[in-house]
């Protein structure tokens, strides 16, 4: 897709800046999620953070949540995918 349009946003009072929804949309940033901010000579560069193993835990959690899902229930169903993957990968091969 590619943006590469300047764009000019207002800061807001609580020194907030909205990125527009294609730029979000563009790069997959949601709500809560971390970004790093860098100052370059005149102009300053803002960026997603990497995941950190606790960040993604607690997304995994928001995700379960959300979805009624139990731990146990979704490692059955990783269990299940994975025994009907390596079925279809390594049984029905001919030798």
């Amino acid at each position: 897709m590619g943006l590469n349009k300047s764009m000019v946003k207002e800061i807001k009072s609580r020194g907030q800046v909205t990125i527009p929804k294609k730029i979000r949309d563009e790069y997959n940033l949601e709500e809560g999620q971390l970004v790093s901010i860098i100052p370059v000579g005149d102009s300053i560069i803002i960026t997603p953070k990497r995941l950190s193993l606790d960040e993604a835990r607690r997304k995994i959690r928001k995700i379960l949540k959300a979805s009624d899902v139990s731990i146990e229930k979704l490692l059955k169903g990783m269990e299940e995918e994975r025994n009907a993957l390596y079925k279809e990968t390594y049984e029905n091969k001919d030798s």
